[in-house]
Order: structure tokens, then C-alpha cells, then sequence
């Protein structure tokens, strides 16, 4: 029921993935009509998802819904202007699991914000098991953002990104601890504006937070924080025997190196 529900939302929307086209204003308008009550009835039946009064909740979250719209094209905008192979817009939304992942978190983060319970977490997963891409609704993203490729990307529920912030795919938003204690603390790292973190980074730890404008390049494992405009990356040495060569990190930030 959720599933369809979110499917048909979605189809409204972006007509890309509507099973039957609405030409009409006037049919749009009767369809998020219909979508409204319908969601306002499973909210009514299913009182223990949720704090507030269902048809309340239900009225809240379709007039909050052109908020999101907006936010979800300016996502397209990053994506295309971010991937040089990318040829229109509507070739990111009929085939970019980016713009699918990010447009069902969009949803869910407006229902988790409501104090809906459980709903925005199916719809996530629903992305989750189609692209490969795990965001919790929870998580806190700021505009223009942008997932390239996607597979294996992970977004913890405390995770704050800014704007314009591009990650590759297999990058790990995540935290130090899985303690339940821990369940009401800031977890997952902060990303700041203008950031880009290349493939298969994992970064973890409630306080760690990445400075506007840095690079994080690709298997990076960091747990502490770097400052703005810092370039970081992992640089591999060739090993020969008998030699004590080992990995390294080199961090950059302006013209130093750390």
C-alpha cells in the first residue's frame, strides 16, 4: 500500500514514471486530491504511526509538497551540471538511481519531520532495494545534492550535509558506535557546503565534520574532522621486498601539507 501510494506520487510529479500521463491541470489537482485521502485514511486507521491527527497530517504534508518539488529539480540541476555524461535532464530521471534515491528521501524527510513513524522509512528503503543507495529519512541535506553513480552509498539517520554536496558511489556517512544508548545522540558526521567525497570514503563520528569546500578523495577512512577548502586523499606506495614502504594519507589545506 505504501509502495503504490509513493509510486503514484512520484508519477505525478515527474510524469517519467507515471503509468498513465495527466495532460490536464485539472487532473492533476484530482489526482493529489485522491492521493491526499487515501493517505489521510491509512494515517486515521494507523493512529500508532504517528503523532497528530491524521487528515491534519495528511493536509500538512501535500500542501508542503511543492517545497519538496522544487528542492528535487534543484537536485536534477546539481546532477546534470555534476555528470559530463549526462545528455538531458529527463535522461537523469527516467534512468539516474541518484535522482530516484534522493526524490524518495525528499518525501520521506517531509513525513519524518511530521513525526510520521515507519512510513518514511519504508519508502527509503523501496529506493534502497532499487538503487542500491541507503539514505534514512531522518538525515538533514541541504539543497543541489548530488549522488553520481550511487551503489553502496550509505546516509546515516544524524548525517547534516549542505548545499551543493556531490558523493561518489560505496561512500559511507556513518557512526563510531552502534551502542542503543546511543540512539538519541548525533551519530554521523557533518558535511559542510561545496563538498565532494570520491568513491568508497567512509566517514564516521557525530563530531567529525568535513570543512566547506574540501575534497575527500576515493577509500578514504576518516573519523576526525578537517578544515574548509582541505584536500584529502589516500596515496598508495608500490611494496618491495626488503623495503619498510607503507600507505599514507596526505591532507592538504591551501598551500600546506598535514
Amino acid at each position: 500500500m505504501i509502495h503504490d501510494f509513493f509510486e503514484e506520487l512520484l508519477g505525478v510529479l515527474f510524469p517519467e514514471y507515471a503509468v498513465e500521463i495527466l495532460h490536464e491541470k485539472t487532473q492533476i489537482e484530482s489526482r493529489l486530491e485522491d492521493l491526499k485521502d487515501r493517505f489521510s485514511t491509512i494515517l486515521t486507521n494507523n493512529p500508532h504511526l504517528h503523532r497528530g491527527e491524521g487528515q491534519k497530517l495528511a493536509e500538512t504534508f501535500f500542501y508542503d509538497l511543492g517545497q519538496v518539488y522544487d528542492l528535487i529539480h534543484q537536485d536534477v540541476d546539481a546532477m546534470f551540471a555534476g555528470d559530463p555524461a549526462a545528455k538531458s535532464r529527463t535522461e537523469i530521471l527516467r534512468s539516474y538511481p541518484g535522482f530516484y534515491s534522493i526524490a524518495a528521501y525528499r518525501i520521506a524527510n517531509l513525513l519524518f519531520k511530521a513525526g510520521i513513524f515507519m512510513i518514511p522509512r519504508m519508502i527509503t528503503e523501496f529506493a534502497h532495494g532499487r538503487t542500491g543507495i541507503d539514505i534514512h529519512p531522518g538525515a538533514n541535506i541541504g539543497n543541489h545534492f548530488c549522488i553520481d553513480h550511487g551503489t553502496g552509498v550509505v546516509i546515516g539517520e544524524t548525517t547534516r550535509i549542505g548545499n551543493h554536496v556531490k558523493i561518489y558511489q560505496g561512500v559511507t556517512l556513518g557512526a563510531l558506535s552502534v551502542n542503543k544508548e546511543d540512539a538519541d545522540k548525533k551519530r554521523h558526521p557533518t558535511i559542510e557546503d561545496n563538498v565532494v567525497i570520491y568513491a568508497g570514503a567512509t566517514i564516521l563520528g557525530g563530531e567529525t565534520i568535513i570543512g566547506k569546500g574540501s575534497v575527500v578523495g576515493g577509500n578514504v577512512w576518516l573519523t576526525k574532522s578537517i578544515p574548509p577548502n582541505s584536500k584529502i586523499y589516500y596515496q598508495t606506495k608500490m611494496y618491495v621486498d626488503g623495503t619498510d614502504s607503507t600507505d599514507m594519507y596526505i591532507l592538504k589545506t591551501g598551500n600546506e601539507i598535514i
